[in-house]
This record gives structure tokens, C-alpha cells and sequence, in this order.
């Protein structure tokens, strides 16, 4: 730290009491200074020839001894004091800490060179100007004790020549960097004479965002204008930048690493909050999503303006495919039935869809006439399936929550559901989570939310889940085994095994959905499957694996014939498929063995031949 020593004579200041001050001398003392509550019995020459304002205060007071008041000096009795003893020529000792209250002082009792050469204003002057504002530490600690001595310290120019002392030096380029700057860091092994192989050579390269965390002792005020004034520079990159408010946020703002604001002055941290998403840097990147991320749950939570959230939603929307599942959890406010704030998740995948459907209009001259150009979105497929990865893992976690209504899962995942991914399996466990915390959603919710799933992209573990899950209607269980079928004999390289029309028509719907022409067929079909059913399933998936495992001993045609022997026996199966055949008519007594008749020819023409009559009234589509 540097410092400097004013004047030679002896401290001769003494203490009488707790508030009295004077000076050991053979002269009596003739003037009495009051500053607050703190009373200086001192000599009026020396004060007087250095100072326009005791001058002033002097020759308009007439008391016996001459008694005047400065309540209102910078700094005090401690800042008076050092300007006294450096009228009497006593030793005083400038260092960071005290040189701005002694020039804030200096100025208020007018202590210039127009009244004395060489006086306090002056030498305080050229020790900031030489030694101060050229150290990093100093610079900062410095601006730090401005603070306190608002508006005169800015009125004398000082914050900003802090401020401008320390943009510069964390521009500079960190090879000419020393490790002294950061006295804050560990020392490293070779500096502490540790490491046997030092040899006085600093061979580390220091990092560009060295000056980071000395900044972070700033208050927020402070610490925006500096890193404005780094910014303005235009030197340093966004991402360096972005690790100085990363630093920032994580050491000002309590419990933000958990993604919340521990209780205390909220007013206080919603000013750090706001600074730092204003001072984010526009380069795409220079931030990481999760970080991000944590900032809106910090404004959410501190209670700030609506510009500052939809600036942080506007953010992460443009790199929502680098989030997390955790990333998204942001908890509800305080007072509402769910546990997590699905609406901001929304609008953070609204933003991000709005980049791909936003296609850029260019304009180009053909001939005499304006064309314009409508280009494709920016998003790339990969990103898509990031994004809908992640949504997928974010139902799954929000469907824990039992107050989760169903139509906020609905519009979360279909706004996803464009979105080409090779796997619904992570879809599947979002929904099966969901029916599994609200079992007592109805036949048609349940519906509903079977139709985001397509059961032709579950993989074959999933497929062995979904068919022993009771929570999901009958119609899903068989559709999944029917497509694990489809796929066991695709695999085997056989043909697909022939379908009768009511199996056809069942799976023909997208996404799994169906329609039947006969209301009580239907809802016997979207109603949960009985135990007796997935038992008669349960086995069925295993089995088509072991299929396909055949082909290289039996040949294709065994195969082939195993997975068609599969079908027969699977749709010959009374207790599963007999609601969706049977009669609710006056035919009800023999539709059961109709049905099942007719399912089991290998022909879809030879079924329709059989019970041409059950099929036009009875069909699923």
C-alpha cells in the first residue's frame, strides 16, 4: 500500500476527556473549534494562514476566546484533526484509507494554493495523481471511502478518477499483469519458497478475468459504474465480462447458487438483481443458461419490475437448448396452489419457438421490381431436440407436484410436440409420473394426455413398462404391443405380420388416437386396463424379443411365422379384446366368440367377410 508522510515536527495532540483536544504548548491557546460533538483548543495563526474558511469564520466572531462551529466538515473530528496537525507542521501519515476524507476536508476549509503555496490541497493532489490512482489495490480502495463522502467526493472529481484508474488497469493485457494486483487470491506453491523447483520466474499465465474478484468488495452502485467503464472500453470480451457478474451475483446475493434469495434487505438485492441484468453483455453466449436461469429465480424472488424478468425471459429463450432439467425448476410464488412456476417455463419456450418462427425478410431488386425473400428459422434440429429433451424432463419433475393441473402439462408438451425426436420415452415417463400423483383424473383426461405419446417411438424397455402399467387406458397397452409386433418382425427381416381391420383401424389414428363409432366401444376402450388383461399381456412383449433372437437358427420364414402365431394368439385373447368387439345390442351373447373368430383370421378380407355386420357397426378407426 502506498502512503505518505506530511510534515516533520512531533505529534504534540493530547486528549482531555473524551471529547476535548488540544495542543502541548507554551502558548495559550486563542480559538476553540467545535466539529460535532468534539471541542479543539488550538492557536489561530497556524489554522488561519492555511485555511479561507476559518479565516472567514474568524473575522465575523467577536466571543472571548474566539469559539467557532464546522458541524458539517467531511469526515469529522478525525478528518479536522489531520488537517490541523498539518497546519502546525506536525507528521502525517496520507495512505488509501484516509487520503480522500483528508482532500474532501482540505476542500471544504479551503486549505488551496491561493492562500499558501505548497498547502494540503496540493500535496494531496499529486499523491493521488503519482502513487494511488497507478495501484490496483489502492485504486480500489480508494473509491470504496468515497462512498461515504457522497456528494463532495464526486463533486471533486475522485469516483471518477477511480473508476477510470481501475477500468484501465483491468483492460490491460494479462500477460504485463502481476499477481500482486490480486491480493485477494491464494498464494500459489512457488511464492510461498514451497516449491524446490522455483527459480524467481512467474511462468503461470494470468487469467484475463484476474480483476474479478477484487470488484466484487464493491457495493452495487460502485460496481456497475466500473464495469460500465470496462465495458465502454470495449477491450475485454462479453465473456469475461460475464464472469465478473457471475462472481458478483454468487458473492452479493445469499443463497443465489440454491437458486434463491436468503431473507434480508430485499430492497437492496433487487438494485443487485436489476444492475446485473442490465450490464449482461447482448453477445449470445458470453452467459451461460443456468446462470441465467438462476437470475430470473432471483428476480422472481426479490420481487422485481416486469421490464427485468421479460429481459431475463427474452435471454434464455435464445439458448434454451443449454439448460438443465434443475435449471427450469423455479418455484412459485408465494400463495400459489402449485409447486413450481410453469407459466415463466412457458414464456421462455414461447421465446424460443418465436426464433424459428420468425423468418427473416429480404429484400432484392429483379428487374424494376422489389422482391422479398422469406427465409427459414435459425433452430437447428439438434437444438429442437435438446429443447424437447428437456421439456420432457421438466414434465416429469412438475408432474410430482399433485396440484398440477392437467392443462398446463397438456400446453407445456404440445408446444414441444412439432419438435422430431427418436424417442418418446422420456414423454412416456412424464405422463406416467403424472397419472401416477393425480389417479383420479378422468376417462377423458386420460385420454387426452395418452394422445402427446406415440406409441411407435417407445423404446423396448419402455415397451415393457407400458404394457405392465395399469394407469394406462387399454387402448395405449395394445397399441404398444402391437407396434413392438410390428417391430420385432421388421427386425427380423420378416413381413409384417396381416392385421384384421379393427386392429388396423385402432392404430391407424396419429399419435396413438382412435375413433369408434360406437360410444360404449369407445369408452371401454379409454378405460383403464383390469389386472386380468395386462396379465394376458404381460407376457407377450418378453416374448417378441426372443422372436427376432431365432432368426439366425430358424431362418426368416420360422420367424416370420412365429411372429404371426404371436398376433393370432395375442388377438385370440377373449378377456382383452372383447370390448372392443363385443355387442352392448340385442347380438351380445355370441359376440365374444364372433369377435374372436374373425380377429383371428390372418386376412383383414377374410375377417370383414365372416361378420360384415359387426364391422360396420362396431369398427374403431
Amino acid at each position: 500500500m502506498k502512503f505518505m508522510k506530511l510534515g516533520s515536527k512531533p505529534d504534540s495532540f493530547q486528549t482531555d476527556g473524551n471529547n476535548v483536544r488540544y495542543v502541548a504548548a507554551d502558548l495559550e491557546t486563542d480559538i476553540i473549534v467545535n466539529v460535532g460533538d468534539s471541542k479543539f483548543y488550538l492557536h489561530k495563526f497556524p489554522l488561519l494562514s492555511k485555511s479561507v474558511r476559518l479565516q472567514k469564520l474568524a473575522n465575523t466572531n467577536e466571543s472571548k476566546p474566539l469559539e467557532i462551529h464546522i458541524s458539517d466538515i467531511p469526515g469529522g473530528p478525525a478528518a479536522f484533526e489531520i488537517c490541523a496537525k498539518f497546519c502546525y507542521g506536525m507528521t502525517v501519515t496520507l495512505n488509501a484509507y484516509n487520503v480522500v476524507v483528508s482532500r474532501c476536508a482540505a476542500e471544504y476549509l479551503g486549505m488551496h494554493e491561493s492562500i499558501e503555496k505548497g498547502n494540503l490541497i496540493y500535496k494531496i493532489d499529486v499523491f493521488l495523481n503519482s502513487s494511488i490512482f497507478r495501484s490496483w489495490k489502492d485504486s480500489i480502495i480508494v473509491l470504496q471511502t468515497t462512498k461515504s463522502l457522497l456528494p463532495i467526493s464526486e463533486d471533486l472529481k475522485l469516483v471518477s478518477q477511480c473508476i477510470d484508474s481501475i477500468a484501465t488497469k483491468a483492460c490491460v493485457d494479462a500477460s504485463k499483469v502481476d499477481w500482486s494486483y490480486t491480493y485477494n487470491r491464494k498464494k500459489l506453491a512457488e511464492e510461498n519458497g514451497n516449491d524446490p523447483n522455483w527459480n524467481g520466474v512467474r511462468n503461470r499465465q494470468v487469467p484475463k478475468d484476474w480483476w474479478v474478484e477484487e470488484l466484487c468488495e464493491l457495493e452495487i452502485d460502485l460496481f456497475k459504474r466500473v464495469l460500465m467503464g470496462i465495458k465502454t472500453k470495449a477491450v475485454l470480451s462479453g465473456e469475461v465480462i460475464g464472469e465478473a457478474l457471475k462472481a458478483y451475483a454468487y458473492r452479493r446475493l445469499p443463497g443465489f447458487s440454491k437458486g434463491m434469495i436468503q431473507s434480508g434487505d430485499m430492497a437492496k438485492h433487487r438494485s443487485t438483481v436489476d444492475a446485473i441484468v442490465w450490464l449482461l453483455p447482448a453477445e449470445k453466449g458470453s452467459i451461460s443458461c443456468s446462470f441465467l436461469l438462476k437470475l430470473l429465480k432471483a428476480a422472481i424472488y426479490v420481487n422485481s419490475g416486469e421490464t427485468t424478468k421479460d429481459e431475463m425471459v427474452k435471454r434464455i429463450g435464445q439458448q434454451l437448448e443449454e439448460a438443465s432439467v434443475n435449471d427450469l425448476l423455479i418455484r412459485a410464488a408465494e400463495g400459489e396452489a402449485t409447486i413450481y412456476d410453469v407459466s415463466a417455463v412457458k414464456k421462455i419456450v414461447e421465446e424460443f419457438l418465436r426464433k424459428d418462427q420468425t423468418a427473416e425478410i429480404q429484400s432484392f431488386e429483379e428487374g424494376h421490381e422489389i422482391q422479398e425473400e422469406r427465409r427459414p428459422g435459425i433452430l437447428s434440429d439438434a437444438s429442437k431436440l435438446m429443447v424437447a429433451k428437456l421439456i420432457d424432463g421438466y414434465l416429469a419433475e412438475i408432474s410430482k407436484d399433485p396440484n398440477l393441473p392437467l392443462s398446463k402439462f397438456v400446453d407445456l408438451a404440445e408446444m414441444v410436440s412439432g419438435f422430431s425426436r427418436p424417442a418418446h420415452d422420456g414423454l412416456y415417463r412424464a405422463i406416467d409420473m403424472f397419472l401416477k400423483e393425480h389417479p383420479g383424473v378422468s376417462k377423458s383426461e386420460r385420454k387426452r394426455i395418452c394422445k402427446l405419446m406415440d406409441c411407435k417411438k417407445l423404446s423396448v424397455d419402455a415397451c415393457m413398462h407400458a404394457v405392465q402399467n395399469e394407469r394406462l387406458p387399454l387402448r395405449v397397452v395394445v397399441q404398444v404391443l402391437f407396434f413392438e409386433q410390428v417391430r420385432a418382425a421388421a427386425s427380423s427381416g420378416s413381413s409384417t405380420p396381416d392385421l384384421p381391420k379393427g386392429m388396423k383401424d385402432l392404430n391407424s389414428g396419429s399419435h396413438g388416437s382412435s375413433r369408434s363409432a360406437t360410444t360404449n366401444t369407445e369408452e371401454d376402450w379409454d378405460a383403464v386396463a383390469s389386472a386380468e388383461e395386462l396379465r394376458a399381456l404381460k407376457g407377450e412383449l418378453a416374448s417378441l424379443r426372443l422372436a427376432s433372437g431365432e432368426r439366425n437358427g430358424d431362418g426368416k420364414s420360422n420367424v416370420d411365422k412365429a411372429a404371426v402365431s404371436k398376433m393370432r394368439r395375442l388377438l385370440n385373447s377373449k378377456k382383452v379384446f372383447a370390448k372392443l368387439f363385443s355387442s352392448k345390442g340385442g347380438q351380445g351373447e355370441n359376440s365374444g366368440s364372433d369377435s374372436s373368430e374373425s380377429l383371428g383370421s390372418a386376412n383383414p378380407e377374410e375377417a370383414a367377410k365372416s361378420t360384415p355386420s359387426r364391422n360396420r357397426r362396431h369398427s374403431v378407426s
